[in-house]
């Protein structure tokens, strides 16, 4: 009993939002948290960040540099925004996969996309962005839009993601990022911490998912950390954006 203790305590630790777990805990619980919310997703998305989301995935699709008839992989697509986008720019010759380690959020996905009438060229893989399960230099582009401060192994995601890319391809990361907002950063505390989890409760019958997802953003490293991981597993000429005074930033990285 002590040795099984003794290993228990010696487990490295990781970050649930504010709370430090085993690194071995957090995917069944960033699960639950998205098992819980994925029926309304997109409204809660729209509510949290008063549709600004919409704009921010257009600016990255935009940078995605993609031309007809290529091949893309979204991961953590959630539903499905950002990969409606790309199988725009790739066309009817290209393709699109659409990952997701959560099956409720990648059935919220499909869902949508086959509603929007997109179903001949994208493929639905449940899949952890620790280690996709696809062939090295496989895709033009890979995209993860709020998807990255819930993986585990952030290292080991952009390796993998590093892996499947082409050479002359990039990744784009969107994610919540350190803001700028001077005398306004004690409003944005506010809106995280106190509305974001009674919006959550409102529309969602879910206060505690929404607390993490607000914890989650304070914790995930800021722009100049995130470039040092992309430079780390390999990707060159990275930049960043800052949207909405950093709010959110968008990283880019290049496999060469």
């Amino acid at each position: 009993m002590a040795t099984e203790d003794k290993a228990e305590s010696s487990e490295r630790l990781t970050d649930f939002g504010f709370e430090r777990l085993p690194w071995s805990e957090k995917k069944g619980r960033v699960k639950g948290v998205f098992d819980s919310v994925a029926p309304r997703y997109d409204l809660m998305n729209d509510a949290m960040s008063l549709g600004l989301h919409r704009l921010w995935k257009r600016f990255t699709i935009a940078r995605s540099g993609l031309r007809q008839g290529q091949t893309a992989l979204d991961v953590a697509a959630g539903s499905g925004d950002i990969a409606l986008g790309l199988v725009r720019r790739v066309g009817p010759t290209g393709r699109v996969v659409v990952t997701d380690i959560n099956e409720a959020m990648l059935n919220v996905g499909r869902d949508r996309l086959i509603d929007a009438g997109r179903v001949r060229n994208i493929d639905y893989v449940l899949a952890d962005a620790e280690a996709l399960p696809f062939r090295s230099a496989e895709f033009h582009c890979v995209t993860i839009g709020f998807g990255l401060r819930n993986v585990t192994d952030k290292e080991a995601a952009l390796a993998s993601m590093f892996r499947v890319l082409k050479p002359g391809g990039r990744l784009l990361v969107l994610e919540f990022s350190k803001p700028h907002l001077g005398p306004l950063d004690p409003a944005y505390d506010f809106y995280s911490f106190s509305v974001l989890p009674r919006l959550g409760n409102w529309l969602a019958g879910d206060s505690a998912s929404y607390r993490y997802l607000a914890q989650s953003i304070r914790r995930h490293p800021d722009q100049r950390a995130m470039q040092g991981l992309l430079e780390a597993a390999g990707f060159e000429r990275c930049v960043h954006y800052n949207l909405t005074a950093g709010i959110v930033a968008l990283h880019v990285g290049y496999r060469l």
